[in-house]
This record gives structure tokens, C-alpha cells and sequence, in this order.
């Protein structure tokens, strides 16, 4: 029998107030780096209300997808996972003062572009960047692009 592939879906959010992104700096493995808010999509939500819980549990600061910012295949070259991540941006609406953040979460962070730029060997992934330039090019999708059945 085939062994069946799956990727790891997750959900990222892009998230910017005056020229700054939110990032988390997590440790990994030993490792201290730098991701967007993102974390696997869970069973029974939308891919956009996973994306809301993953940046409130990661940052204390409220998030509201407005739209799809891009669709991201990624192979952990250290681990034999797959990540197709799910990507959007939209407002930042609020902050939970004094929520505890997730377990590994170190601080979430606002960084301008250079200063992402500048802390590229410890980003978590190649698609931190990646998403960040996509969404200063302007790309946007409609959330409506997804479709849900069952």
C-alpha cells in the first residue's frame, strides 16, 4: 500500500500598522526566530477564523482577515514536512493587554521592512519575506475565493 502524502495546512496572518508587521519571535528547536502569527488550521473552523485564532493566541492583538493574500507550498529542508500555507491580511483590531501568548512565544514584535530584512537568518521560513513583499506589491484575494463543502 502507497504511503498517502499530507501536507501540514496552516494559516499566517499579515499584519501592518505604519509601515510596521507584526512578526513573533518562537523558539524552535533551540532556536530563536522570527515568523508571521501562523499556526495549523484546526478542524471545524474556516481557514480566515483559523488565521484570527492563531494571531490572538500568538500576539494578544485582535485580527480580521479582509482578504487572501497567496496560497504557499514549503518543504521544511530539515524535516520531512510539507507546509501549504494560507496567508491573509487584513486589520489589526485591538489588543488583549496582559493575555498570556502561546507556549514558545517569546514577544510579538513590530519591524519595519529593513529590520525583516536584516533578521532573514533567523526567520522561521522562506515565506515570512515572501508574504510580507507579496502583500507590498499590492496582491490581494476575495475571501470568497475559498469554498467550503460538507
Amino acid at each position: 500500500m502507497a504511503v498517502v502524502w499530507r501536507p501540514s495546512v496552516t494559516v499566517a496572518a499579515v499584519m501592518e500598522r505604519d509601515g510596521r508587521f507584526l512578526l513573533v519571535e518562537e523558539d524552535v528547536e533551540g532556536r530563536r526566530l522570527y515568523n508571521q502569527p501562523a499556526g495549523h488550521w484546526e478542524e471545524g473552523e474556516t481557514l480566515a477564523a483559523g488565521c484570527s485564532r492563531e494571531a490572538l493566541e500568538e500576539t494578544a492583538h485582535g485580527f480580521v482577515p479582509t482578504h487572501l493574500l497567496g496560497v504557499y507550498r514549503w518543504k521544511a529542508p530539515a524535516e520531512d514536512v510539507t507546509y501549504l500555507r494560507f496567508a491573509f491580511c487584513g486589520e489589526v483590531a485591538g489588543t488583549e493587554e496582559g493575555r498570556a501568548l502561546d507556549h514558545g512565544i517569546v514577544r510579538a514584535v513590530w519591524l519595519t521592512l529593513e529590520e525583516i530584512r536584516e533578521l532573514r537568518p533567523r526567520h522561521r521560513s522562506p515565506l515570512v519575506l515572501r508574504c510580507i513583499e507579496d502583500w507590498l506589491s499590492g496582491r490581494r484575494f476575495p475571501l470568497d475565493l475559498i469554498s467550503y463543502f460538507g
